[in-house]
């Protein structure tokens, strides 16, 4: 069996693969941060591609969280009950199990969608608000300055970290992702770019790290023991500058992670800062997380523009990874699984009405796979 097609355990969780499909915001949420039609058929299409797990998408823990006002919230049962109707519905399509990425967008929030410029909209606008962060530094010179968060603002969100953790695991999703990359809160936190804090949260890198270590911990005390709970981080804020996040500090905050019983790293990188210069390749972010790996004694996932099968087969043969998840690359190729698995000469369980859709010579590669419900 090729390793990208060999179960893999997240906690109490087992993958029937090393494919996951990684979190992709969609910007298609009302702006009650709810589901809408567009998720429902997402999902489903997510739940047929064959992957051993989908994160969906970055998902607020408070309103003034969300990235932009048509990002989904997970901060009060309404959203919930809807996410778990969801995913029952889900649940009669496909077993592949389904997680949540839970974030808070800190000074990156309050924008328009991507495809309208995303640009920052004022507090002032019916669809803007107040953005936080640990320091009053915006992202860009033309950005509203952020609130820099007051001790009690602080404590509210691990607060409410914890409850939309909760409300999660209520609403059937199998593992929470918590988001502390791309420039967003914690990792706002975290890089001495964007915290200029001299209090017990700024400062040194124990201060700087210790909002992601309380709300992870936070997360844990509020979900069933043994229930697994990753980090996404960037490895690198990508700035030739001597007070950047590096990979050095992603090390030590992994092996601080692997401490508190993460279920995994998942690696990737940038987005705290505008003038970050990334050097941009297939795997480009592979080395981030052979390095992390070769730090920890839990599951590493690599991201990044990885595109094919045989270039995420040689990532696991290499162990610079454990496991791979690819992004927009299942946007264009929903079944990238299914293809993976031909290139590989592997079998992958399918829908048994998709069967007969695959070349007579090559069904082998194909099996149904059995539904609970």
């Amino acid at each position: 069996m090729t390793l990208l097609f060999k179960p893999l355990q997240f906690g109490q969780l087992m993958l029937s693969n090393r494919i996951l499909i990684a979190p992709m915001c969609q910007y298609s949420a009302n702006e009650q941060g709810e589901l809408s039609f567009w998720h429902e058929q997402q999902w489903a299409n997510y739940a047929l591609s064959g992957a051993g797990l989908c994160i969906v998408e970055a998902t607020a823990v408070q309103p003034e969280g969300r990235i932009s006002y048509a990002d989904l919230g997970l901060w009060n049962d309404q959203q919930a009950a809807q996410m778990k109707a969801l995913l029952t519905k889900v649940k009669t399509l496909s077993p592949m199990p389904f997680a949540i990425q839970l974030a808070h967008a800190g000074r990156k929030a309050s924008t328009d969608k991507p495809w309208q410029g995303r640009g920052q909209i004022a507090p002032a606008h019916a669809q803007g608000w107040q953005t936080v962060s640990a320091s009053s530094i915006p992202f860009t010179e033309q950005d509203h300055a952020p609130h820099a968060l007051s001790q009690v603002e602080i404590q509210q969100i691990i607060a409410d970290f914890a409850t939309s953790a909760k409300r999660a695991v209520d609403a059937g999703f199998e593992l929470i992702e918590l988001h502390a990359a791309h420039g967003y809160l914690l990792h706002q936190f975290m890089s001495p770019l964007s915290n200029q804090r001299e209090d017990e949260y700024g400062g040194s890198f124990a201060n700087r790290i210790r909002l992601t270590l309380e709300v992870l911990q936070a997360m844990k005390d509020a979900v069933p023991e043994g229930y697994p709970i990753g980090v996404r981080i960037s490895a690198s804020d990508w700035m030739d500058h001597v007070d950047s996040w590096t990979l050095e500090q992603s090390v030590e905050l992994a092996q601080s992670l692997e401490q508190l019983g993460v279920a995994y790293i998942h690696v990737s990188s940038a987005g705290l800062h505008q003038a970050q210069q990334i050097d941009i390749h297939a795997n480009y972010q592979v080395p981030f997380a052979a390095a992390v790996k070769q730090a920890v004694n839990i599951p590493v996932i690599a991201v990044g523009l990885i595109t094919e099968a045989m270039q995420a087969e040689g990532i696991l043969q290499y162990e610079q990874a454990d496991a791979i998840a690819i992004a927009r690359a299942v946007l264009y190729d929903p079944r990238w699984p299914w293809h993976a698995a031909a290139e590989l000469g592997e079998v992958i369980a399918i829908a048994p009405q998709y069967l007969r859709c695959q070349p007579h010579a090559l069904n082998s590669q194909f099996e149904p796979f059995s539904l609970k419900n």
